[in-house]
């Protein structure tokens, strides 16, 4: 549908969380007739909804959608609402057009694009580029699966600006013209099988970015990932690279220490050892940032002041507090095996980790066996949904200093307080989803630092 031409056309919601206000928010705004859809109550919302309250807008509350689908020209639903949800393919068959939140901002979008996706490191890499645009004196809009709606910024860009968005595999299943100047694959590992089945359909759906893509755009991988190299095979836009590992002729990488972008030449960016945010895998996220903003022209000397002062984001590796020579950190946004892999990397001092959440179908053998390697974990608490599934593979790897905590997380953190020694750290990674005790992982990080705070 063309959003140049939205003046009473009729367009249902189906979510109505952050994305879902916002994208009818800008219908709204355009002219269309706004349904919104939740099978929550209208009472359970608040006032979050009162922006909403105009003739325009029909509520369609705490029940299901089915009866409002025949009379829509447009459906857009939330990422957390499969594609293949049986009120969806109603929708299709009926002629209504399905898109998702990221696909009605896109569209409305303007300026220039940069689409990032992967398993790890998408929250800080989406942010460390923005900065980089923010210091180069562009007007930039960070948004996407990040937190902020795509939709929220897109009536206001203009052919000027860039904007800088942080796509889930959940928001690829509904992007049909999506068309990122640069988009960039970070990294692919196990993770949100059971929303798309098999890793092939996971790789399958973060490869969707790419699709409308022309020969002038780029798409930018992860060279020492061995599926980011296959995805790159056979795409109309120009390949770049990073890689921590290996000189790359096209892209940035690694060279005698420093970070190296080849883009028009070759240029020095910075030392590795400049790049304030810790850890290895923060290293690859420098070297993707430094690559998609150096193909959009930022400066070298630019990317080198905001790294050497950039210190991360919330609930990652997130220093909370030392207390009694113990220092508590925060990686809530360790929401899968890999991303708390990473976690207990950087981990240079004895660490009591707590673990375990709702379940996404993982197999937890390989954090088990990485935590018996790394001699830095010295205690494991498990917590909610799958703290049998973890304690199984803790057990089959040989580790047995563990205790479960349930779903007291007041008794979590007393376990680890008791399991920790001066000078070493309790790390929050739990490397599952958060939705069977918090809200979602910032509720969940959130919560973990006031506790921390208030520990006396």
């Amino acid at each position: 549908m063309n959003l140049t031409e939205m003046k009473n056309k009729r367009v249902m919601i189906c979510g109505m969380a952050r994305s879902g206000i916002a994208a009818a928010k800008l219908l709204l705004s355009m002219g269309a007739v706004v349904t919104i859809s939740d099978l929550k109550e209208e009472a359970k919302f608040g006032a979050d909804l009162d922006e909403l309250r105009t003739e325009n807008c029909i509520f369609a509350l705490g029940c299901p959608p089915d009866a409002y689908i025949e009379k829509q020209d447009m459906m857009v639903i939330s990422p957390g609402i499969a594609f293949a949800k049986p009120f969806v393919q109603k929708a299709v068959e009926a002629g209504v057009e399905v898109i998702g939140e990221l696909e009605l901002g896109a569209r409305r979008m303007c300026g220039e694009l940069v689409a990032i996706t992967g398993t790890n490191g998408k929250t800080t890499t989406t942010t460390l580029v923005g900065e980089f645009f923010k210091a180069a004196g562009r007007t930039t809009h960070v948004v996407g699966n990040i937190g902020y709606p795509i939709t929220a910024a897109a009536g206001e860009s203009t052919n000027e600006d860039v904007t800088v968005a942080e796509v889930s595999s959940y928001q690829c299943e509904t992007i049909r013209e999506f068309h990122p100047q640069v988009g960039a694959v970070l990294n692919i590992t196990e993770d949100h099988l059971a929303r798309h089945g098999t890793m092939e359909c996971y790789v399958a759906m973060k490869r969707r970015i790419f699709a409308q893509q022309e020969a002038h755009d780029y798409a930018v991988f992860n060279y020492d990932d061995a599926t980011c190299r296959e995805m790159a095979e056979g795409l109309t836009a120009k390949i770049a690279w990073f890689s921590r590992t290996q000189q790359v002729s096209f892209g940035a990488c690694v060279m005698d220490g420093n970070i190296v972008l080849r883009a028009g030449g070759e240029h020095v960016v910075c030392a590795c050892d400049e790049v304030l945010i810790p850890g290895p895998h923060n290293l690859e996220n420098a070297l993707a940032a430094v690559t998609i903003a150096g193909l959009l022209g930022v400066r070298p000397e630019t990317m080198r002041e905001v790294l050497k002062t950039f210190s991360g984001v919330e609930h990652r590796i997130e220093t909370v507090r030392t207390i009694d020579g113990v220092t508590w950190i925060n990686d809530s946004k360790g929401t899968n095996v890999d991303s708390t892999l990473k976690a207990i990397d950087t981990m240079t001092r004895p660490t009591v980790l707590i673990l375990g959440g709702s379940d996404k179908k993982t197999n937890f053998d390989p954090l088990a066996q990485a935590i018996v390697q790394s001699g830095n974990i010295i205690h494991c608490v498990l917590i909610g949904d799958t703290a049998q599934q973890i304690s199984q593979s803790l057990d089959r790897a040989g580790y047995t200093a563990y205790e479960l905590a349930g779903y007291d997380f007041d008794d979590c953190i007393a376990r680890c307080r008791a399991a920790a020694v001066p000078g070493g750290n309790v790390l929050l990674s739990p490397a599952c989803a958060s939705f069977d005790m918090f809200v979602d992982y910032e509720d969940r990080g959130r919560v973990f630092k006031k506790k921390i705070m208030g520990l006396k």
